[in-house]
């Protein structure tokens, strides 16, 4: 019997990025600690414990379950995923905070539903697209399919509202509509159609306007809706080329708002400097490049859609928040992936890596 082997380069790609976020995440905690925060033992454990912990477990039993019995389930997970994100909405179960409504209140616990809408969105489209891959050119089934899928999860989302979510949820959806051979014309409509949207949201929720005016000028509004990429700038210009060292941060200690979450590769740039923010991004893009080797080997359309939706989903995101803290990309609120504060999101990423895993687990050595 022939012996099934992991992809052992993303499994150490996984381990460097998962220990050295681990390391990341307890820097930037002291920084809180030294504000006096009063929350750090319920955040670091749902963080380290519910994410870190429970996400290893998930992603070793997603290694060991074939890949290819998600595709009966797709649309079941898919549906599942939807009604756990519109639950928020549901008084006593779901509540608001930092202006948007967006976690449900379980036995004491919080989580973000929206982060398991990634993966089930992902898992719709690689099985529907898997299953249509003759007829994707007719814009009956290709592009009509795409926006069918998106519809649903892109009006909750807009509602809550969590606009960066979406947009990892479009990205990794078209990843898989693309790879399954649309075309270029679905390509410009879709273009279209996001301008649109973005301008008519800029006009009806004015903080959207307010991050695309940051965007274009940092320096709009310092005290408000500027200030994060502010500090953010400072700190990652104050690490100069080799940081201050691990640990030796100031900025987390002072003006950086969400060092544990959306900002934590400012706190990676004062501390590291220019060759280790470089390094993170590397490690990003190997981790990008093996996985979409990984989708190139797959035995089956499935598997190989399956292993370019989650790449995309992976590691856009991480790239949209490094974008984001260096003022390339406006602020949008997502983790860094395996680094940031959330125990949601690290362990739904655990649990998709390790679904890449296991399709890595069935493709011919390469």
């Amino acid at each position: 019997m022939k012996r099934v082997r992991y992809d052992k380069v993303l499994a150490l790609l996984l381990v460097v990025l998962v220990l050295g976020g681990a390391l990341l995440f307890a820097s930037a905690a002291f920084g809180l600690l030294a504000r006096g925060a009063d929350h750090m033992t319920s955040v670091a454990f749902n963080h380290l414990v519910l994410g870190v912990g429970v996400g290893i477990v998930c992603l070793l039993i997603a290694t060991q379950i074939d890949y290819r019995a998600l595709r009966k389930y797709a649309p079941h997970l898919f549906v599942l995923s939807l009604i756990a994100t519109a639950a928020v909405f549901i008084p006593q179960l779901g509540f608001e905070h930092g202006g948007g409504r967006r976690w449900l209140s379980i036995f004491g616990f919080t989580v973000q539903p929206a982060e398991a809408l990634k993966l089930g969105a992902i898992l719709i489209a690689a099985s529907y697209f898997a299953l249509i891959r003759t007829k994707i050119e007719d814009i009956r089934y290709g592009l009509g399919g795409l926006l069918a899928i998106l519809a649903l999860p892109a009006a909750i989302l807009i509602a809550q509202p969590d606009m960066g979510t979406l947009g990892v949820i479009v990205l990794s959806v078209l990843g898989v509509f693309f790879a399954a051979g649309a075309r270029w014309r679905d390509l410009f409509v879709m273009v279209a159609l996001g301008i649109t949207a973005i301008a008519i949201l800029a006009m009806l929720r004015p903080y959207v306007l307010d991050r695309i005016t940051v965007f274009f000028d940092p320096s709009h509004a310092p005290q408000t809706s500027g200030y994060q990429i502010q500090q953010s700038l400072i700190a990652i210009g104050s690490g100069g080329f080799f940081g201050r060292g691990f640990g030796q941060g100031v900025q987390k200690f002072t003006y950086l708002p969400e060092p544990m979450g959306d900002s934590i590769f400012a706190v990676a740039g004062e501390e590291l400097g220019f060759v280790g923010g470089v390094t993170i991004i590397g490690l990003f893009l190997a981790f990008a490049l093996r996985g979409f080797s990984i989708a190139a080997r797959a035995p089956d359309p499935f598997g190989a859609l399956l292993a370019i939706g989650i790449s995309v989903y992976l590691v856009s995101e991480a790239f949209i928040n490094i974008a984001a803290m260096l003022g390339i990309a406006p602020l949008t609120g997502i983790p860094l992936t395996f680094v940031s504060q959330g125990g949601t999101a690290m362990l739904v990423a655990l649990a998709s890596a390790g679904i890449l895993l296991n399709i890595s687990r069935h493709s011919p050595r390469g």
